[in-house]
């Protein structure tokens, strides 16, 4: 069982950075895959980012590829979501997610976060 908690949303103007934290509970965090989605209202949840269990493989779309950055730290049970160049369309709901296997889909993750809050103005 792994619980997930996530920090470090809140209002960011445009071109602005923030940097998302998941803390993992669980000795055995480091087995997982980790992948962060977002759902911003009246859409489906979107993939983010994912990063293998052990850090060295890292998957983006292209709608965030070289602007997030996902890293995490074993030690610390934490995965990072670093957000530069921010835009209004990034404004959603950011959730961590841990899973078997590093997947842009949301189906192969088992446990979820409860998400914290982006907002981009303008």
């Amino acid at each position: 069982q792994v619980q997930l908690v996530e920090s470090g949303g809140g209002l960011v103007q445009a071109g602005g950075s923030l940097r998302l934290s998941c803390a993992a509970s669980g000795r055995t965090f480091g087995r997982y895959a980790m992948g962060w989605f977002r759902q911003a209202p009246g859409k489906e949840r979107e993939f983010v980012a994912a990063i293998s269990w052990s850090g060295p493989s890292t998957y983006y779309p292209d709608s965030v590829k070289g602007r997030f950055t996902i890293s995490r730290d074993n030690a610390k049970n934490t995965v990072y979501l670093q957000m530069n160049s921010l835009k209004p369309e990034d404004t959603a709901v950011y959730y961590c997610a841990a899973g078997t296997a590093g997947s842009r889909e949301s189906r192969r993750y088992d446990y979820w976060g409860q998400g914290t809050q982006v907002t981009v103005s303008s």
